[in-house]
């Protein structure tokens, strides 16, 4: 299968593109004359788009400012960031799909938007189809916290108390279809116990909750996370990579303390609209490879809980269709709906 190709050329059928094609046809043919195929070398040469599909000050906003000074520092040309949030990450992937394949409009992609092709029936884009791959960008686990009452402090201690109380034990999530939803649901389908779901929109509200008990547990990013658990308006149980994390070295795996194998992790990519030139993704890629790597960036993504994950453009194209079955097969044995 070879999805995510960067020159994938099946973009674009709608019919409501097709006078808009028309209209350009006519300026390209005579741009077409004055630049030739070396458009891409100068890019870019106007200031970029960075759509995160998420309000501003979450973990994947933070990403993408850091990146966005970095690329604006190292191109000379403006990266700006614009919040499209909604629908759990599509309504903002949906826009960059539909964007023009000129480098000049990205989107920063998240766990979330490998989850939704199983979850969501009527997506407005396809990730395998209107995007192409330009890099990963960081990988990061979750930690489970819990409210302080709850009696159980591991892993071990939580699924016994799950098994004796079938479907009474709740977590929150950031919203159904999110990393913070599917890891929890993966827990749960692993171990064999029913956890009832409470969807929040966005992380702060559901912790709230988990701190006024009453929501017992969640499955969060170390960013949010981890200063209540340090202000002790939370105990935090677990990690959910499958090594332990720099960012809370202190905390156990989930595999190594109670459920073997177990492994979720959320990340942030970047992803271009389905047939942009591929001399302007290897432009991008090279950008951030340089940036990612930077000591600077580093520290403040470990400083979030996440590590820095550059890589190529086809290598995170195979990791996204990974990702893509993985949850999809946790979507199908958790049953987890959008109820």
């Amino acid at each position: 299968m070879h999805a995510f190709r960067s020159s994938s050329l099946h973009h674009h059928h709608h019919h409501h593109h097709r006078r808009r094609l028309l209209a350009a046809l006519g300026t390209a043919a005579c741009l077409a004359a004055a630049a030739p195929a070396g458009q891409a070398q100068g890019y870019p040469n106007k200031p970029v788009r960075l759509v995160v599909a998420y309000p501003p000050g979450g973990a994947t906003d933070i990403v993408a400012r850091v990146l966005a000074q970095k690329l604006s520092e190292q191109t000379g040309q403006q990266f700006i960031v614009d919040n499209r949030p909604g629908a759990g990450g599509n309504t903002g992937a949906e826009w960059a799909a539909r964007s023009a394949p000129d480098g000049y409009t990205l989107v920063l992609a998240t766990t979330a938007h490998a989850i939704s092709p199983a979850l969501f029936k009527n997506l407005g884009y396809k990730l395998d189809k209107d995007f192409a791959p330009v890099s990963q960008l960081t990988s990061g686990p979750l930690v489970i916290v819990a409210h302080p009452g709850l009696p159980a402090n591991d892993v071990t201690e939580l699924i016994a108390l799950a098994k004796a109380r079938p479907g009474v034990l709740n977590f929150a999530s950031s919203g159904n279809g999110q990393s913070t939803h599917l890891a929890a649901e993966l827990f749960a389908s692993m171990a064999g116990v029913k956890m009832a779901h409470i969807p929040y929109k966005g992380s702060a509200p559901a912790l709230t909750d988990v701190m006024g008990g009453q929501a017992q547990l969640m499955f969060d990013t170390i960013l949010s996370a981890m200063p209540q658990v340090k202000a002790g308006k939370l105990k935090a149980l677990a990690v959910t990579s499958a090594k332990r994390s720099g960012a809370a070295p202190e905390l156990p795996t989930v595999a190594e303390s109670g459920l073997p194998g177990y492994e979720a992790i959320a990340w942030n990519g970047l992803l271009a609209p389905a047939g942009t030139p591929p001399e302007v993704i290897a432009r991008l890629n090279a950008e951030l490879k340089k940036a990612l790597a930077l000591p600077e960036v580093k520290d403040r993504f470990e400083a979030q809980g996440f590590a820095a994950a550059w890589n190529t453009p086809e290598a995170f194209g195979d990791f996204m269709n990974a990702q893509v079955k993985k949850w999809a097969q946790v979507v199908q044995v958790s049953g987890a709906t959008l109820d």
